[in-house]
């Protein structure tokens, strides 16, 4: 049987059956019985506005799958960088291509000289390091004028390369210089991760070798951040990349998306919030104020999940090794009473709200000495491997460029009145 549904518009008695297909139907079948009709969906929450083979979340059931891959085995067995090929080739790399990608990523980690002397360390010294890195992508597009060529299949691989090796490279050096820190170059004896936390971390020895706990805990969160589907920044990596700009234009938008705090700067808002409750005597008040509307319990809650999410529970796990090394969070033992507190209370329970990935990774990276401005910015290195997957298919799917619809709701046609005469 095929599935399907009818609608009727009531004005006319008309109807129309239109197939289910992949969980949607067409918005272009529907204006065959209601041209001129638009569905009106702030936020996009129940828009289908492309098709993808790239990730898929099952929010109802607490599932994440990249290309069909459970996330939970690839946390366990994979690291970054082979998620990162599977996400923008389909397929994981046998070790050959594996380690032909590898070298190509690593042999493009450094940055032009002009990116740092003369654009980075122009910025005035308090600069953020997002907003940083959110200018130092969209400056890459002019020293490397071939990316826009995004139909040329070799240099299409190149700018992906570049960007992937790039982000950690970029990422640091806004760090350091944020703090006054000289500029560290990468050590590509180093693997993705390690050679990252040598970039933040080095001072005056000879080689920086990362704690391999603390180095694998990152692996972790890089590709539990990877790729989530159509979220705000990937949205608008797809909606840039509709009208052919370059690959840096297109990913700097994804980082300027991921910037606002309702996105890639949740894990720092929920910093601030158990840092604000100081103590766990205090979390009983704090739930209650929430329970009234005083507050929002930040960390809880997720617009697709409306189970556990299965990055925090993996992310949890993490979190005890990191521990292990660094000495527990102090914040810690607040956060785990207020899950406790929170997943036993009917007012969270009965509205969905469990721990999402922001709850327990920014604890994970405070303790491994990241300050709260850094956070989106880790965010953004690895998710640049499925924002540029993205906006690989949507060229290969030959996507039009995006350009929704609005219901006007504004003033009727009416007359100018000259300025005099106002």
């Amino acid at each position: 049987m095929t599935e399907s549904i009818t609608i009727i518009d009531n004005r006319t008695g008309n109807q129309l059956e239109i197939p289910i297909s992949h969980g949607g139907v067409s918005a272009a079948e529907w204006q065959k019985l209601l041209p001129g009709i638009w569905f009106h969906d702030p936020g996009l929450t129940a828009t289908a506005f492309c098709e993808s083979t790239i990730t898929v979340v099952d929010g109802e059931n607490g599932i994440l799958r990249y290309r069909g891959y459970p996330i939970e085995q690839l946390a366990e067995k994979s690291n970054y960088l082979e998620v990162a090929y599977l996400l923008l080739h389909g397929e994981l790399p046998s070790a050959v291509a594996f380690d032909q990608w590898r070298h190509e990523v690593t042999m493009h980690t450094f940055i032009h000289e002009n990116v740092r002397k003369r654009f980075l360390e122009g910025f005035h010294y308090d600069a953020h390091p997002m907003g940083m890195l959110v200018s130092a992508v969209a400056a890459l597009s002019t020293f490397y004028l071939d990316a826009k060529d995004i139909f040329d299949p070799e240099s299409r691989n190149k700018q992906i390369t570049r960007l992937i090796a790039k982000m950690p490279t970029l990422a640091a050096a806004a760090h350091r210089f944020s703090v006054g820190m000289p500029f560290v170059y990468p050590d590509n004896s180093l693997d993705f991760c390690s050679n990252f936390l040598s970039m933040m971390w080095k001072v005056a020895e000879p080689r920086f070798d990362a704690n391999p706990t603390l180095a694998r805990a990152l692996e972790i969160l890089f590709i539990l951040h990877a790729d989530h589907e159509q979220n705000c920044s990937t949205t608008a990596m797809r909606v840039v990349g509709s009208s052919h700009a370059d690959p840096y234009s297109c990913c700097a938008a994804a980082c300027a998306a991921l910037y606002g705090p309702r996105h890639g700067g949740a894990n720092e808002e929920v910093i601030k919030m158990l840092t604000e409750i100081g103590s766990i005597e205090n979390i009983p008040s704090f739930v209650e104020a929430v329970k009234q509307g005083h507050g929002r319990l930040q960390g809880f809650g997720h617009r697709v999940y409306k189970n556990y999410d299965p990055r925090a529970k993996i992310i949890k796990r993490t979190a005890d090794d990191v521990f292990a090394i660094t000495g527990k969070n102090p914040l810690l033992d607040i956060a785990l009473k207020l899950e406790e507190i929170a997943l036993n209370d009917e007012y969270f329970t009965s509205r969905r709200l469990y721990p999402n990935v922001d709850f327990y990774s920014g604890l994970i990276y405070q303790a491994m000495g990241f300050p709260l401005e850094m956070f989106p910015v880790l965010f953004a290195i690895p998710r640049t491997a499925g924002w540029l997957a993205h906006w690989q298919e949507l060229l290969d799917q030959d996507s039009k460029i995006v350009r929704p619809r609005q219901l006007y709701v504004g003033a009727e046609p009416r007359e100018y009145v000259p300025l005099s005469q106002r």
